[in-house]
Order: C-alpha cells, then structure tokens, then sequence
C-alpha cells in the first residue's frame, strides 16, 4: 500500500461518503472494492488507482479534485476565472 499524504490530509473521501448516508461497506460493494480497501483509502493509507478513484469520485457525486486535491491546489474553475480576470486588468 501507498500512503497519500501524512494522516491522510488531502483525502475527503470519508466526510463525502457520510454525506451521501453511505456505509463503507455499501460504497465498497457499489465500486467493486473490499471494505477494507475502503477503509484503507480513507485513512489516507492507500492511494487509489486513477479508475478507482473515478469510481469513487462518480458514486459520491464528487470530482476527483474535490475528494484528493492537496488544499492548496483545489481552485475551483471561477477561482481561476477571477485570477485571469484580475490578470488581465493588472497589466493595461
């Protein structure tokens, strides 16, 4: 296993999947995982394959951005938007 960041900071798995009145075990059984898998990847003890975490990301109704993205680099599109904006006006 691979861990993903330092006590699992970064991952918002769990907090999505609470969200969605979601056990672990229902989350697990509808993405083809184990529990324990889940169990892992919430922990931040397991970073999911690229297709796992689509997979995680489409049945908790999430991007894979918002559930892994390190805080610092979840700007979201109007975040970036804005930064463009701001940009553009800066340098006339």
């Amino acid at each position: 296993m691979v861990k993903t960041t330092a006590g699992g900071r970064g991952n918002r798995v769990r907090p999505a999947r609470v969200l969605t009145g979601k056990t672990q075990a229902q989350l697990a059984a509808e993405i083809g995982v184990s529990r324990q898998t889940m169990v892992a990847v919430e922990a931040g003890d397991y970073a999911p394959s690229v297709y796992l975490a689509l997979r995680l990301a489409e049945a908790l109704g999430e991007t894979v951005e918002a559930l892994f993205a390190e805080p610092n680099d979840r700007k979201t599109s109007d975040d970036r938007k804005t930064a463009d904006a701001r940009g553009r006006h800066e340098e006339k």
